[in-house]
């Protein structure tokens, strides 16, 4: 889905604590009302009614839906990238089993707040110039840890090892979303284990063992 770039940026930049938590009540009510009625029944009038305040104040802050959509995407992005900066500041375990499992909890963990929500997130918000910024900042970074981590780890048997990140971010990131996003999500303790057991098979397997 395409929009207009000036269409999609909040038009009010709250300066204030009563103009922030207003801000932070259509927010709220946004992402309530896109899970309970999707995409298409998610009017800015439903959102409007559900956070109490007007439709004109709300028309104050975000031009339309797709605006509101495009900053709880960018919010749950911000709080992926968080969670990666704050594993690099506290330190790796010690078994790649352990490194692999603490990513994928991270990741589980920043989609299962709500599955509906997610989908209409992710299937639904227009691509922007900056969103795809964003998004490929958020996977440089993780990137980028995945390799520190498996770097001259005595565990890690794969020889490529920025391949070898870029596999496992891309296969929990996917895997997660998927899984979780679906109408039928999966148990995310079931989730959790076999994503475990299978990337620390690929990353400890000798030599050889793949082909």
């Amino acid at each position: 889905m395409s929009s207009g770039r000036r269409g999609l940026q909040p038009r009010k930049q709250p300066r204030q604590a009563r103009a922030e938590l207003t801000r932070q009540r259509i927010l709220t009510a946004a992402a309530h009302v896109f899970a309970e009625h999707g995409y298409a029944a998610g009017t800015t009038n439903r959102i409007a009614e559900r956070a109490r305040v007007s439709i004109g104040s709300l028309y104050q802050y975000y031009p339309n839906k797709d605006a509101i959509l495009l900053e709880l995407l960018t919010r749950h992005l911000d709080t992926g990238m968080a969670s990666t900066r704050q594993q690099r500041e506290s330190g790796p375990p010690d078994s790649i089993e352990d490194i692999i499992r603490r990513q994928v909890q991270v990741v589980i963990e920043n989609h299962r707040e709500d599955p509906h929500l997610l989908r209409v997130m992710f299937e639904q918000t227009p691509r922007s110039p900056e969103l795809f910024q964003r998004i490929a900042q958020y996977e440089r970074e993780h990137i980028a840890y995945a390799q520190e981590l498996l770097d001259g780890h005595p565990e890690v048997r794969v020889a490529d090892t920025y391949l070898a990140a870029r596999l496992v971010v891309a296969t929990v990131e996917l895997v997660v979303h998927q899984l979780i996003a679906e109408p039928d999500p999966v148990d995310v303790r079931r989730l959790e284990n076999e994503l475990v057991d299978m990337l620390t098979s690929y990353l400890t397997a000798p030599p050889g063992s793949k082909e």
